[in-house]
């Protein structure tokens, strides 16, 4: 049975999808959910899914092996960051080494870095008048948004979509496509 470990900063409606997706397959599992915001709504998705959940804070993430060593006693095959906020620190990539994968609300390398996640990727966009937007799955490295290319997905922006609407637009993009990714990942 494959191990999957979820990392979530917010509302974790991605790791709802990915926890019910691999629900009922035999071949692997989401056992631990992990957050850097103890108010997360993705505590109580866990909990109503019953999947183990806990937060953490920056020193036990970055200056301490604590979720290190959750991650070893976890051992899992695949971590998936799903709106997982902070950058993750190298020593913990080199103990998992293209075992780490984010999910991208947006066409990298446009609109990737620091600052843009949610609300401000779709703003830009439609900002900027982009025809045409989408996710992006890939690796995970020391800089933010820059790590090899998995996967990504497009969608259509209309003159008259809103930020708002592009959201949705990436929602349904991401409910589609980010399970049969972590499902293909962990196959090869």
């Amino acid at each position: 049975m494959k191990r999957i470990v979820i990392f979530a900063s917010g509302s974790g409606t991605n790791a709802e999808n990915l926890i019910s997706y691999f629900k009922n397959r035999n071949h692997a599992s989401v056992i631990q959910v992990l957050t850097n915001n103890p108010r997360a709504k993705v505590l109580d998705r866990a909990k109503i899914l019953k999947v183990s959940a806990l937060s953490f804070n920056k020193i036990a993430f970055s200056e301490t092996d604590d979720v290190l060593n959750i991650l070893k006693a976890n051992n899992p095959d695949l971590i998936v960051l799903a709106g997982f906020l902070w950058k993750f620190p190298g020593f913990i990539l080199n103990e998992f080494p293209n075992k780490v994968i984010n999910i991208h609300p947006a066409l990298l390398p446009k609109y990737g870095g620091k600052g843009m996640y949610g609300s401000y990727v779709h703003e830009a966009i439609v900002a900027n008048k982009e025809v045409e937007t989408g996710i992006t799955i890939h690796y995970v490295n020391e800089h933010y948004d820059e790590g090899a290319v998995v996967f990504q997905a497009k969608c259509d922006v209309h003159i008259n979509d809103s930020a708002e609407d592009v959201a949705a637009k990436i929602h349904e993009l991401e409910m589609e496509h980010f399970p049969k990714v972590v499902e293909k990942l962990l196959n090869n």
